[in-house]
């Protein structure tokens, strides 16, 4: 009995660190997400809502840098991440998947500028649980999963006027990741999952957000312009797949910062 409950209560604050570090890896999003909350209960602005949410972007940015959050390499990630997210919304909004029914001088094409700090807060959640969680990747195939994550974006938007291919993508890219573990540290003792796995889990946390940040007013939804409607459960697993484009990025930078100039990269695998 005691040895079970040693267990058990090991068991119990390994999740509890685990579950503050993911917070901790989640601090922009936090952020943004309350930001943007916020902003729909001020009773007046100076500027319109989606232009002041792009400032604050911006100077989020700058503060999770300033304060250790993000490295100057986390930030390159993160503005990457920005600009392939400004590029998707462009065209998904373009072809009335959702809206940004407000108003904003910042906005092109129905697009507030502000709207790539969604894409942003992914990479920088990224960035931060490689660096937090000590993450290690084994068994990765850079080269398979950057073809096939690229894919997947471009099939967001050819699924408009082609097959949807997502499903096939999906058997791909558990192929690929066969054999792939992701291994992080909570206190003194390693743990891991299988990459495909985390994908999943990511995808469900993001959908989750999602409802949060349509609530809070971040973006809209056809069936949610005349009163909020929780987000299809389809976009689970749309998030889970559109997660192996950041990954690929972050992945990528982590292996080049390990490397020094003039030598080659590893050809282990190993992240």
């Amino acid at each position: 009995m005691k040895t079970f409950m040693k267990t058990f209560t090991h068991g119990i604050r390994q999740l509890l660190r685990f579950a503050v570090l993911e917070a901790r890896c989640c601090a922009f999003a936090f952020a943004l997400i309350g930001g943007i909350a916020v902003s729909t209960l001020l009773p007046e602005l100076p500027i319109a809502r989606y232009d002041l949410l792009l400032l604050y972007g911006i100077g989020l940015t700058v503060l999770a840098w300033k304060v250790g959050w993000d490295t100057g390499r986390d930030v390159a990630v993160i503005a990457g991440c920005h600009v392939i997210g400004l590029l998707f919304e462009l065209v998904k909004v373009r072809m009335g998947s959702w809206s940004y029914p407000e108003e904003a001088l910042t906005k092109f094409g129905g697009v507030p500028l502000y709207g790539g700090f969604l894409y942003a807060a992914l990479g920088s959640y990224v960035c931060r649980a490689w660096r937090l969680l000590d993450l290690r990747v084994t068994g990765y195939r850079p080269r398979v999963t950057a073809v096939l994550a690229g894919a997947v974006y471009v099939n967001f938007f050819s699924h408009h006027w082609l097959p949807d291919a997502r499903w096939a993508l999906a058997a791909l890219l558990l192929a690929a990741t066969a054999g792939t573990w992701v291994r992080f540290r909570v206190g003194e003792r390693e743990h891991r999952m299988p990459l495909a796995l985390s994908f999943a889990l990511i995808g469900f946390f993001l959908w989750v957000a999602e409802n949060v940040a349509t609530y809070v007013g971040a973006w809209s939804y056809p069936d949610q312009l005349d009163g909020w409607q929780p987000v299809s459960l389809a976009k689970f697993g749309a998030w889970a797949l559109l997660i192996t484009v950041t990954f690929v990025l972050t992945a990528h930078g982590a292996r080049t910062a390990t490397v020094p100039p003039g030598r080659d990269k590893p050809s282990t695998g190993r992240v």
